[in-house]
């Protein structure tokens, strides 16, 4: 069956609001992992899971950074305006040079309580290494799904990292209904995370600890680190009746020939990707390698991958020549990073091509993540899935995870 065909009523399962973490474990390698493994399920904790990987097993991370890209504006009237940043509404080459821009920012935004927001302009102030700095949102435009808002400060040399570090609010996904607290800046970011970019955590990796990395080392498992910035559309539910009427969103991969070079040199092995970022990455990488295989003279316009160009009829290259013919592309366009939107599903119907085994948390019902995780495990995801609802794991971003080796 071609995926967008698949009705998403076939990819439900009931999940009681107890079973949905709404902090996460301490120590995080406490957290329960259920093992499956060629259909067979076991449990433990984190802690152990090197004990699970197969023998030549590599892990590859996505080591983005979750911003607080959550923002309060009063109201004259003392109402609040809430502004929840998806991703900058303007081009960047990369991220670093986004953050350290000063003045105004513009941003596409989720508001709550828009139909409220009557004011040309709403004012806050905050500290910024004890400057009074006044920062403002201007509403610009309604776009399909958002609106786009500018943002600006006023003294002007502030960077817009420092006015977010300061300004903004850890973004909890909508279904841990509380408030983020102090504990969340920490606890809502993976150990390793280091680009800054991400409006949602890379939830398979809060699991992992310095000491589960040093083991990883001891036990020489190479672990490979590569960077998706997850955007709120990854909670984006499917509300039509086939896939074919969803429109997946789109997120940005930082690759640096440096690891698409280690990728290269480990695709022997098992690779095991942590978490559906680092996995819809890697299956991007693949794609975009084949498409260069099959495009001569292949522009970086034409090179981000649609949502559904990967089940079109093509042919269909080795994985060694695929990522070998993006490096040799980066190369040619003299480029040290590629900075590249995927907008791929990942579903039932898919053969991956790069990773062989997953880590990853329990997603929502009739999700597209949902969807990648039954790419992988066939139906057997419905055995996982009702296993770990009787077996007391805690589910979504806060909750604990699996490792699926089909």
């Amino acid at each position: 069956m071609n995926p967008k065909d698949l009705s998403i009523d076939d990819f439900t399962y009931e999940l009681p609001h107890e079973k949905i973490a709404l902090y996460p474990a301490h120590p995080r390698d406490s957290s329960k992992l259920l093992i499956f493994n060629k259909g067979q399920i076991s449990e433990d904790i984190y802690r152990n899971l090197s004990n699970y990987l197969p023998q030549d097993s590599v892990l590859v991370f996505n080591d983005t950074r979750v911003i607080k890209s959550r923002f309060f504006f009063p109201k004259p009237t003392g109402a609040v305006i809430e502004i929840f940043c998806l991703e900058p509404f303007e081009k960047y080459a990369d991220y670093d040079t986004l953050f350290n821009q000063t003045d105004s920012s513009l941003w596409k935004c989720m508001i709550g309580k828009a139909g409220k927001w009557k004011e040309k302009q709403l004012s806050r102030v905050i500290m910024i290494n004890d400057t009074e700095v006044t920062l403002k949102a201007e509403l610009i435009e309604k776009v399909s799904d958002a609106y786009v808002v500018r943002f600006s400060w006023s003294p002007y040399h502030f960077t817009l990292g420092e006015v977010l570090s300061v300004a903004g609010v850890t973004p909890l996904p909508p279904y841990i209904r509380r408030k983020a607290t102090k504990d969340d800046e920490e606890d809502y970011q993976t150990i390793y995370s280091v680009h800054e970019g991400s409006v949602a955590a890379p939830t398979a990796g809060l699991h992992f600890t310095s000491e589960m990395m040093e083991e990883f080392h001891d036990k020489h498992i190479p672990t490979l680190f590569t960077t998706l910035h997850v955007g709120a559309g990854t909670f984006k539910p499917v509300k039509s009746e086939t896939m074919e009427g969803h429109k997946m969103h789109a997120e940005w991969m930082n690759l640096s020939i440096e690891f698409l070079e280690q990728l290269l040199a480990n695709l022997n092995n098992k690779i095991i990707s942590v978490g559906t970022t680092a996995t819809r990455t890697l299956e991007s990488i693949f794609w975009m390698g084949n498409k260069i295989l099959n495009q001569k003279n292949i522009s970086y316009e034409t090179l981000k991958l649609s949502q559904w160009e990967i089940y079109e009829p093509q042919e269909i290259h080795s994985p060694q020549k695929a990522v070998n013919a993006l490096v040799d592309w980066m190369k040619n366009e003299d480029l040290s990073h590629l900075m590249i939107e995927t907008e791929i599903i990942i579903a039932p119907g898919y053969s991956y091509k790069i990773i062989s085994g997953l880590i990853t948390n329990f997603h929502q019902p009739k999700s597209t993540l949902l969807l990648l995780v039954a790419a992988l495990a066939g139906d057997k995801w419905k055995m996982i899935y009702d296993y770990a609802l009787h077996h007391q794991f805690r589910f979504l971003s806060y909750g604990d995870g699996c490792l699926i080796l089909p």
